[in-house]
């Protein structure tokens, strides 16, 4: 068994991200369902103020982790790669089903396996687009005579809801993958503290 040690994986404002942007995309199911018909919890004016807000503060803490992420070349860690993408696959469907360990050793400078990789590229890049842009369009629908835009509101709120539902799998499946560390709260503890056992490696660094 390879030697393990603490090391400072998830810096301060990648975990005050990380839980700000779930808080918001619960609000924002929470409240977008209810907009939608699915339930009555708020009411209709209350849950649609609360969403435009949460909505709005979505966007500004996406801007400011762009900054981040390219300042700090954490991007890097989302580019997409088949490298034994397989193999990880499989666990997630067999392996961990049969006790298996798990097939990706996490270290500093390499936090995402394979698939978790192509996962959240696709929620930075495809849903996570649709949903702002269709919000925006949405909450400034009035002022498309001014910049030239025109077409039905409802493809706009169509594809908004087909971009809820997939955030929906998403959040599904980040969840799932969560509990499939060394231990089922072992990443959960990590996203808290920052800490993480690792294989032992020459990157210690902290930060």
């Amino acid at each position: 068994m390879r030697k393990k040690q603490k090391v400072w994986i998830y810096a301060r404002f990648e975990r005050f991200w990380h839980w700000a942007q779930a808080a918001l995309i619960i609000v924002l199911g929470v409240t977008g369902f209810e907009v939608h018909g699915t339930y009555r919890l708020f009411g209709f004016a209350a849950a649609s103020d609360i969403h435009r807000v949460a909505a709005l503060m979505l966007v500004i803490l996406a801007i400011f982790s762009m900054f981040w992420h390219f300042t700090t070349g954490e991007w890097k860690q989302y580019l997409p790669t088949t490298e034994n993408l397989n193999v990880v696959f499989r666990f997630y469907t067999k392996g961990i089903f049969r006790g298996e360990p798990h097939p990706f050793e996490k270290t500093r400078l390499s936090k995402l396996n394979p698939l978790q990789r192509f996962t959240y590229l696709g929620f930075k890049l495809l849903i996570f687009p649709v949903l702002a842009t269709t919000g925006l369009l949405y909450l400034f629908y009035n002022m498309w005579p001014r910049i030239g835009l025109s077409g039905p509101l409802t493809v706009v709120a169509l594809l908004h809801t087909a971009g809820a539902f997939l955030l929906v799998v998403f959040f599904v499946v980040h969840v799932y993958m969560t509990t499939t560390g060394r231990t089922p709260t072992a990443n959960l503890k990590a996203m808290v503290t920052g800490y993480e056992e690792v294989p032992v490696t020459n990157d210690t660094r902290h930060g």
